[in-house]
């Protein structure tokens, strides 16, 4: 066959790539002068007329092809340089496009398309061209382990090049444990994917894969739309090729007997659908009802969770794995509890059954005492969180009130059933440190201790605990358990207030609900706590203060049947109890008005602590005068006024505490009822003492042990003033008793007065002022007994030394010195000077002075009594009351001389120089010959007479 035109030339195709049954533009030179010009073409006419050439050709002979594919089915010829066409599947992905003709033979191209590979579409995709059926692989057959029969997985989801990893799936599984790669499985886990097929993927491919994910998001939600915009060319073809076959059966005129061409095609199609259901009818039914089964497996597969939801309830209730069991319910009512399908209606009611048993059953762990306030809060956020009905937290709160308040009433009876020696009972004193139970203050036993011990008791054994009164015991115990519970029960109050106890889901659907509830509730909470404060202020109270109670309250706060009052160290050690409970309430933030009644109770602990301190302290020193053991030190003092301040200053010192203010509290002395008490009590003390030195004055001789006696070594005159067996005379006594009395106006009640004053006493005027008056009364009569007991005698014995002989004033021989009368008087003078100088040197001059004073009244009484003097009898008296009045000059006392003065008044006046100078000559005689008994007498003039 000659060919007169030039080959055909491909000089140009769009678009230039596309996956298979892409419609494409081809252009070029020479590319035929008609539809019937390209080769292959008449042979495809023949077809339809059983003159089949077409199957002899070889693809080179083709009149069109693309990549190595006949595309001369689709070809559609529109003028010599234009040729439009679908491509068909080919083998190659790139190749050129060849034309073939009658008129110039095969052709050439200058350019090349590239076919793309398809889209895999499901088997329940929506596609606007034809897919062949053959390439696809079978789900049923093909489908991988572990994916439910109904997933359509894409193979590249991200669609960018995979790259598997070289991790083992076994290293993957532990990684992930429990989660899956498959992105089809409800525990889908991106990174196990990503690590399994794009562990070497750049960053930039990953952000071309979310685009991808992305478009694929987009053009699902597009939906039918997007389908259609995507195949909007296919359409308007299918629309011109409908088009065409209407305009061709009217074109064809009458219809024939067998009837038009689309009945033909109708009823051939009837035909070929009976025939095919005739021979798949048994096939189907076998693949409806596999479907069926494959359909109520995927079912059970997908909603598994419910199904077993029942069962996994109750076994995670028998764990106490309450989480989980919320977080399935919540779960379970979000995806079922609004369905409709009777099955999931009929599961869901079961799980709901269970989900009301677990609300009881947390409501009674809720409410069980005792329980720590972490298992508090955590049953009431599972119970808000499973939408409890009623108020879990504020029931929690009552039932912790009611048992705070049981336990402080069985703490007592506990105490006092043991006080009264129940059998069988444990002491409760046992288990003052054997209580388990969280304590806010765990140092208020130690610290309590160290107090006790520091302050009164000495030497603290294992034994003390045994040795403390059940009344102080049962305040510790009592106050101890309020704060291992109070605490608790005060921050899960506040939690109730803040919210914090449930969960966030909780809180944000019950905030204003829940805020409503706590307006109202804060009075009933603030009467609980008060209830509370009332109860452990009213038990102590009732156990240390039991005159303070009503007598309605007696037998439920009270009960204790005790006939000692406890002693002013333990008051103090409940003073220092009852503080640091004051103390740690106060930390907690609990208001100060709620805790008025403990600061009230404190007070009245204090003052009575005080009250009893002093009557004890009276006690003691009333026992003082059995201790007496009459040993003089130097200045004359027996330990008796040491012993006395001793005891005043511990008495004090164990009250400082007591005393002392604490931040809030009064003053114990702010009452002027407390004030009168306590220095009617102190003068009592004073009183007491006072009372013990006349006691021990006139104590008879039997009753003095002196085997200890010890007196002044330096006393010049201790030999002459002690006897051999040591006795105590009463005029000792009397001196010793004087000096001590001395001591104590001078020094003990000045230094009592300042301790009193350092510990902030009230009316200590007063108390000083009574109590000197009451010693200097007792001192005064003492006095005046010791000066009786010594003057008389001296003064009974000059009358008769005077008349001894019968000596006669008025007749009797010149003087020729003192008689011995006046010496005798003298002497007993001297003795008395060296037993009031053996005891206290401090009282020899007001002790002599009034000796003195007595002598020189009696002898001016005789010299007034004589009628008349003789010459020699004026002179022998005026020697004698000379020689006395120079003998004693250093203790004579005004009285004393005006007495003396008298005396000699009476007596005639010397008249010559002679009988004065025989008088001078008779008192130096005197002086000289007596100079060693007279020693005495010869003190300094600066020791000062005492009146």
């Amino acid at each position: 066959m000659s060919r007169s035109r030039q080959p055909p030339l491909v000089t140009g195709i769009s678009p230039n790539e596309g996956i298979p049954w892409t419609k494409v533009t081809i252009r070029g030179e020479n590319l035929g002068t008609g539809p019937t010009d390209l080769i292959g073409r008449g042979s495809v006419q023949n077809f339809t007329g059983s003159h089949c050439e077409l199957p002899n050709m070889t693809v080179s002979s083709l009149g069109l092809t693309i990549c190595g594919h006949n595309c001369l089915l689709t070809a559609e010829w529109m003028s010599a340089s234009k040729i439009v066409c679908r491509v068909g599947q080919a083998k190659n992905d790139k190749g050129d496009i060849i034309v073939t003709t009658k008129s110039g033979g095969k052709g050439t191209s200058t350019v090349s398309f590239k076919l793309l590979k398809p889209e895999k579409i499901g088997i329940l995709d929506q596609s606007a061209v034809w897919v062949d059926e053959m390439n696809y692989y079978d789900m049923r057959t093909d489908r991988n382990k572990g994916i439910p029969p109904l997933s359509l997985r894409p193979a590249n989801p991200l669609g960018i090049e995979i790259e598997k990893s070289k991790f083992s799936q076994k290293d993957l599984e532990m990684l992930f444990h429990g989660m899956s790669a498959d992105f089809t499985s409800e525990n889908f886990s991106a990174a196990w994917y990503l690590i399994e097929n794009h562990s070497n993927t750049s960053f930039e491919q990953l952000k071309m894969a979310v685009t991808n994910l992305k478009r694929q998001a987009n053009k699902k939600s597009e939906g039918s739309l997007a389908y259609v915009k995507g195949g909007l060319s296919t359409f308007f073809e299918a629309q011109d090729a409908l088009s065409a076959i209407h305009q061709k059966l009217e074109a064809d005129g009458t219809e024939k007997v067998e009837g038009s061409m689309t009945q033909k095609l109708e009823n051939v199609l009837n035909r070929a659908s009976n025939t095919a259901d005739t021979l798949f009818q048994e096939v189907l039914g076998r693949k409806d009802k596999a479907d069926s089964t494959r359909n109520a497996l995927n079912v059970l597969q997908r909603f598994k969770f419910l199904f077993n939801l029942p069962l996994n309830i109750e076994r995670n209730i028998q764990k106490g794995d309450y989480d989980v069991v919320i977080n399935d319910y919540e779960k379970a009512k979000s995806l079922f509890g609004k369905t409709e399908v009777q099955v999931f209606k009929k599961y869901y009611a079961e799980v709901e059954t269970r989900i009301e048993a677990l609300r009881e059953l947390l409501l009674d762990k809720l409410l069980e005492t005792p329980s720590t306030l972490h298992d508090q809060k955590r049953y009431i956020r599972y119970l808000s969180d499973l939408h409890a009905p009623g108020d879990p937290a504020w029931q929690c709160i009552g039932a912790q009130h009611k048992w705070i308040l049981q336990l402080m009433h069985n703490c007592k009876e506990g105490y006092v059933k043991d006080l009264k020696g129940s059998p069988g009972l444990h002491s409760p004193m046992l288990d003052l440190d054997n209580d388990t139970r969280p304590s806010v203050l765990g140092h208020l036993s130690q610290t309590a201790s160290l107090k006790r011990g520091s302050s009164f008791q000495s030497g603290r054994d294992d034994t003390w605990r045994y040795k403390t009164p059940h009344r102080v015991a049962f305040v510790e115990k009592l106050t101890k358990l309020v704060l291992s519970q109070l605490p608790n029960f005060w921050k899960l109050w506040i939690s109730y207030v803040n919210g914090s106890l449930f969960s966030e889901t909780a809180e944000k659907s019950g905030q204003i609900e829940r805020s409503k509830n706590v307006r109202q509730r804060q009075n009933d909470f603030k009467k609980m706590i008060q209830e509370v404060m009332h109860s452990l202020v009213k038990l102590t109270r009732g156990a240390l203060l039991p005159l303070t109670i009503r007598d309605g309250e007696a037998k439920q706060y009270g009960g204790w049947e005790v006939k000692c009052e406890l002693s002013g160290q333990w008051l103090a050690h409940a003073v220092q109890t009852v503080r640091l409970t004051h103390e740690s309430l106060t930390a907690l933030e609990i208001p100060n008005d709620l805790l008025q009644t403990i600061q009230d109770l404190i007070l009245d602990l204090r003052v009575r602590c005080v009250m009893v301190t002093l009557q004890h302290t009276a006690e003691e020193i009333k026992r003082l005068a059995e201790k007496e053991d009459w040993v003089v030190d130097n200045e004359g003092l027996t330990s008796l006024p040491c012993q006395f301040e001793q005891c005043i200053v511990r008495s004090l010192q164990s009250l400082k505490g007591v005393l002392e203010c604490k931040p809030g509290e009064a003053s114990v002395f702010q009452q002027p009822k407390t004030q009168e008490e306590v220095c009617q009590l102190s003068i009592n003390i004073m009183q007491v003492f006072i009372y013990c030195l006349e006691q021990l004055s006139t104590k008879p001789d039997a009753d003095i042990d002196t085997t200890h006696l010890s007196v002044d070594v330096s006393s010049p005159d201790l030999f002459g003033s002690i006897h051999e067996d040591f006795s105590l005379t009463s005029e000792q006594r009397l001196l010793i008793v004087l000096s001590n009395c001395c001591y104590l106006e001078r020094h003990t009640f000045l230094n009592i007065a300042e301790h009193f004053e350092k510990h902030n006493f009230q009316g200590i005027e007063k108390i000083t002022e009574v109590s000197m008056a009451s010693l200097k009364e007792l001192d005064q009569r003492l006095f005046e007994n010791y000066i009786e007991l010594k003057a008389d005698p001296i003064v009974g014995s000059l009358e008769p030394g005077i008349y001894a002989g019968y000596f006669d004033w008025k007749d009797c021989l010149p003087p020729t010195g003192v008689r011995n009368y006046l010496k005798e008087a003298l002497v007993n003078i001297i003795a008395v000077h060296a037993e009031v100088f053996t005891i206290s040197k401090e009282l020899v001059p007001r002790v002599l002075s009034k000796v003195i004073e007595a002598v020189s009244e009696e002898l001016s009484r005789l010299m007034q009594c004589v009628s008349s003097f003789s010459k020699n009898g004026a002179l022998q008296a005026r020697l004698e009351i000379c020689a006395l009045r120079d003998t004693v000059a250093v203790y004579l006392t005004p009285e004393s001389k005006s007495s003396f003065k008298q005396a000699l008044e009476a007596l005639p006046q010397l008249s010559s120089g002679a009988d004065k100078k025989l008088l001078e000559e008779l008192l130096n005689k005197f002086k000289s010959s007596m100079h060693l008994q007279l020693t005495c007498f010869q003190a300094a003039s600066s020791t000062m007479m005492k009146t």
